[in-house]
């Protein structure tokens, strides 16, 4: 049984730099390296939790960068969370909103604490989070190629390696061809496009063209706040639209429930802010009958063992953007690193907590920026 109340006897941050196998490149950028901030708590009994803050490097996806993050972190949010009794796992969200912005540095602190509370009690994350033990199912993700004949080997490699689906990205000028291709090439292979809101609702007959290719879903075709656009082009359209970029909080994916604009919804822990919000967006979509999937930045081991914890969850029903730890890093900072299996699912280790347990060796070699506050 928890304890009422528990006061933390450390917090630690690691900023860590693992780099790229690949440029990871989207319709408005590409980094190279995965920056993220480790948030490590410490209880005077000796429990530990783990969270994960991981913005992507620059600015082109979101206006968090690493820089804001560690800043949040260092100067609000640690100290915060050191002068008062931990909060419960479920209250962490409520007690953080208080401070605007910075959703990943939210998600880094309140995954800790999910953590954190989950070795106290003993037991797995997704059990307190209302999850299954159950094989998560993955799909690969493929960033804009030089070449078709580049995308079309990369597409071979990833089936081969099990992944059950195949997501592609795309931008103007680059969309209609590459799905055609790969289509003549792996016929009806699971296949979805990705425009990280690179169109404008003019645009509509690109997509319209894309309608009779047997996509399973246009994933975030038009800007982050054209709520009602995308509504407008959903009516002209068969192909389910999946909204990414404008599901960045509770407020907006109830009004994209509302006016129709999104079949599916793509959940990312990191933009919610945290898991709590997470849930709670997968719970309000599931109560209007729309399908979720867990997507992700992507992010190295600790913030994808927590997704995949919460993709257990009975909503989530496509495969989720969460990879082998080898798909995109040429390291990760956990062990067991992240594997699937040659059906295509990732199985969740045993343990209390996440499961999988943070490489300390790793953590300091690749380490650029560390901060320890003590109460």
């Amino acid at each position: 049984m928890m304890p009422k109340t528990i006061h933390l006897s450390g917090i630690r941050l690691h900023w860590v730099q693992v780099p790229l196998h690949e440029p990871f490149k989207i319709s408005n950028g590409e980094v190279s390296v995965k920056d993220a901030i480790l948030v490590e708590l410490s209880g005077a009994d000796g429990t530990v939790g783990w969270g994960e803050a991981s913005p992507m490097g620059g600015s082109f996806y979101s206006s968090e960068t690493p820089d804001s993050t560690w800043e949040f972190l260092v100067c609000t949010a640690v100290p915060g969370l050191l002068e008062r009794p931990l909060p419960a796992a479920d209250k962490c969200f409520d007690w953080i909103s208080q401070f605007p912005g910075e959703p990943f540095a939210k998600a880094g602190v309140e995954g800790a604490v999910w953590d954190f509370w989950a070795n106290q009690a003993g037991v797995p994350l997704y059990q307190m989070l209302g999850g299954s033990r159950r094989p998560v199912p993955s799909g690969a993700a493929i960033g804009l190629m030089p070449t078709i004949d580049q995308l079309l080997d990369r597409v071979d490699t990833f089936l081969r390696q099990g992944y059950r689906r195949i997501k592609i990205k795309i931008m103007p000028g680059h969309d209609v061809e590459l799905v055609r291709a790969v289509r003549k090439r792996f016929d009806d292979i699971p296949l979805m496009v990705d425009a990280n809101a690179a169109y404008r609702l003019e645009d509509a007959a690109i997509f319209e063209e894309l309608d009779s290719c047997g996509l399973m879903m246009f994933e975030q075709p038009l800007g982050r706040k054209a709520l009602a656009e995308h509504a407008e082009l959903q009516r002209r359209l068969q192909t389910p639209i999946c909204l990414d970029e404008s599901a960045e909080d509770l407020e907006s994916i109830a009004t994209a429930i509302r006016l129709g604009g999104a079949k599916i919804i793509n959940i990312k822990v990191q933009r919610m802010g945290g898991l709590a919000p997470a849930k709670q967006a997968h719970d309000a979509a599931q109560a209007a009958g729309i399908p979720c999937w867990m997507g992700t930045m992507p992010e190295l081991g600790v913030a994808s063992a927590q997704a995949l914890h919460l993709a257990t969850l009975g909503n989530f029903a496509f495969p989720t953007d969460v990879e082998a730890s080898a798909r995109w890093f040429k390291d990760d900072i956990i062990e067991p690193l992240i594997e699937i299996s040659g059906e295509g699912f990732i199985q969740l280790p045993e343990g209390a907590g996440m499961g999988y347990k943070v490489n300390m060796e790793k953590v300091e070699r690749y380490r650029i920026r560390f901060e320890e506050f003590l109460p």
